[in-house]
């Protein structure tokens, strides 16, 4: 570790934060806090305003079914204890069977599902200037992901709840910032993992070490 570097919650060996049965660090984030400031948060958790009732449903969502549910069902859940009824996906072309499954999944659990997929405006990368190269097949159209349209398309809709389908990495960022409703995320997109992301975290000392690869990493 650099000398200097400041010290952060992934150094930390303790958790004491979570069961209360060790000790915190010395550089722990939590000692380290303003009483003020934490209180602060707290009076928003406290509230009656929309982050007191997402946190409150996140929550109880976690006790009852912690283990229980898969994370599908929890969605559902999660959705019904916030009040929604109107659930839009975000949805990648590449994932657009899944998304089907769950959309009939919400009807049935009585919610309205409303889907706009990735490429929506069918608009060719070339339009936004990504050179033809760096398309996945260079020389054929191929439309760029829109996740901002998306995330308008579903604005306009009223939606009370957006759920991300595997849309692209920083794709799901642009989507997240122009959402209006809040985001939760669904499938996380891996081409190469089946969409399991932590299977190369599991792994990093197996099939995915070239994760410390110096050489590899510092190219990317």
């Amino acid at each position: 570790m650099a000398k200097g570097e400041d010290l952060t919650c992934s150094e930390c060996a303790q958790l004491n934060c979570y069961r209360h049965d060790k000790r915190f660090p010395d550089f722990c984030l939590t000692e380290s806090l303003e009483p003020s400031h934490l209180e602060g948060v707290l009076d928003i958790y406290r509230g009656d305003g929309p982050d007191a009732t997402l946190a409150r449903a996140a929550a109880e969502v976690e006790g009852l079914y912690y283990g229980k549910l898969t994370r599908v069902e929890e969605t559902l859940a999660f959705a019904k204890r916030i009040g929604a009824r109107r659930v839009g996906i975000a949805t990648c072309v590449g994932l657009i069977d899944e998304t089907k499954i769950f959309a009939k999944f919400l009807k049935l659990g009585g919610l309205e599902a409303y889907t706009v997929l990735c490429k929506v405006g069918a608009v060719d990368k070339t339009t936004i200037g990504i050179a033809d190269d760096l398309k996945i097949r260079p020389g054929s159209p191929e439309s760029c992901c829109n996740p901002i349209l998306q995330a308008q398309l579903l604005n306009a809709q009223k939606t009370e709840l957006n759920v991300i389908v595997g849309l692209c990495v920083g794709h799901d960022s642009l989507f997240m910032r122009h959402s209006e409703a809040p985001v939760t995320t669904l499938i996380v997109k891996d081409r190469v993992l089946g969409h399991n992301p932590a299977v190369a975290l599991y792994t990093s000392k197996t099939y995915c070490g070239r994760l410390f690869d110096e050489e590899r990493i510092k190219a990317l």
